[in-house]
């Protein structure tokens, strides 16, 4: 099984190829930027003739003509030489960027969508940026040769594919002062190995994943327990005169401190997602309405916090590449309310109750392996036919819900 994936990691840049990597980002936001503009004078000259509908939309393809005819005038005549410093993989990747949010602000205006979107100009005060790069990428098991900026060490050894896998292209980005790439490739899977457990996963805030099978995998409330140094940094930044060196040093402290948190949430997230997709063959889990989780003001900063959108989206996806079931249940399938020994079902469970006590059978059991027993019975009871991905030997879709890797709606299209 072909499949399409990124490997991420940093870079480590001397001074010459970080100022390489500046001018590449600074090109490609000047190009999104410029070809922003361009599309809005072209729809507003349209509408100064009287021509409201079919406005004539200018491609990336057009874009990139105009700008390389800008690039042969000097600077006083209004040209941009100073493009011909970086690769014209730059300017032409951002500018097809450029159209993918337009044809996304259009699809959402024809849908009816509350949030339009439409695309906005992109400011070097809020962050550097980034750029992909085409064409002649390779990498080796220390650095990474990209057009323009040759070869790049990188800090993991060993982690980038090789020249064995076709490379796609390359996006270099920055953050917090950091450095990275992420090469996008093909990449063969081969035959995966069917199994047969099945696993009741179920997500929460004290712990991020329980599994029917009694593993815990703990929650770092990476957020929360670094909220005491984040209020210092923030006070820092404040105490500065805006505009001074000592308040980007402030800020920049402040930006490292939330790429720290954001690196223990993925790691929890990774670590937690890999043990349960490598060793299940079916996995069980619960449709959560996250957004409206987000909407109680008491608990929101504990469920951002915990990433149970994030989670799920990651078990579904290398549930994919493994060849594993993925086994959705109703949203209001009561999996914590329900006794996994008798099938009772508890009219009240509060929050602060961490341990489930059945008044029908007496059984005592955790609240969230209680749950996740529960969620690993639907795969024996629901009607739905299990299948691999690529098999076509789906039964009807009713209250539990089978993803493969693919999105409900066109499962849903297709098996009605």
């Amino acid at each position: 099984m072909k499949i399409v994936r990124a490997y991420k990691t940093e870079l480590d840049l001397n001074d010459k190829q970080r100022t390489a990597c500046l001018r590449h980002a600074g090109a490609a936001r000047f190009a999104y930027n410029w070809g922003l503009r361009r599309k809005i004078e072209a729809y507003q000259a349209w509408v100064a003739n009287g021509k409201v509908s079919q406005c004539p939309a200018l491609s990336a393809i057009d874009l990139h003509r105009e700008l390389n005819l800008l690039k042969r005038f000097p600077v006083e005549a209004g040209g941009i030489p100073w493009m011909y410093e970086v690769s014209k993989c730059a300017p032409q990747e951002a500018l097809r960027n450029l159209d993918a949010s337009y044809k996304s602000f259009f699809r959402r205006c024809k849908n009816g969508s509350k949030h339009k979107g439409f695309p906005k100009f992109k400011s070097r005060r809020k962050c550097i940026g980034s750029f992909t790069l085409t064409g002649s990428v390779k990498a080796t098991e220390t650095h990474v040769r990209l057009p323009r900026l040759g070869s790049l060490r990188v800090f993991d050894h060993g982690y980038l594919p090789t020249d064995s896998m076709k490379i796609l292209k390359a996006a270099v980005s920055e953050k917090a002062g950091r450095w990275f790439v992420s090469l996008q490739v093909e990449e063969d899977l081969g035959v995966p190995v069917a199994g047969d457990l099945v696993v009741g996963v179920d997500v929460g805030i004290k712990h991020l994943a329980t599994t029917s099978e009694g593993g815990v995998f703990e929650n770092p409330k990476a957020l929360v327990n670094s909220q005491k140094r984040l209020r210092l940094l923030q006070k820092a930044v404040s105490r500065k005169p805006k505009g001074s060196s000592n308040r980007k040093k402030a800020t920049h402290r402040v930006a490292r401190q939330h790429y720290r948190i954001s690196c223990i949430r993925k790691d929890a997230l990774h670590k937690c997602s890999n043990s349960i997709t490598k060793s299940a063959s079916t996995i069980v889990l619960e449709d959560l309405n996250v957004a409206g989780m987000l909407k109680n003001h008491k608990l929101a900063r504990a469920v951002a916090d915990a990433s149970m959108a994030e989670l799920h989206r990651q078990l579904k996806y290398k549930a994919a590449w493994r060849g594993v079931q993925v086994v959705v249940a109703d949203r209001w399938f009561p999996s914590s309310k329900k006794c996994s020994g008798c099938g009772s079902v508890k009219e009240k469970l509060s929050l602060s109750d961490r341990e489930f006590i059945c008044e029908a059978c007496g059984l005592v059991i955790d609240r969230d392996l209680n749950a996740a027993t529960n969620l690993k019975s639907l795969a024996g009871s629901s009607p739905v036919t299990a299948c691999c991905p690529g098999s076509s030997g789906l039964g009807p879709l009713t209250r539990v819900k089978l993803l493969v890797g693919q999105e409900l709606d066109a499962v849903e299209a297709r098996y009605g």
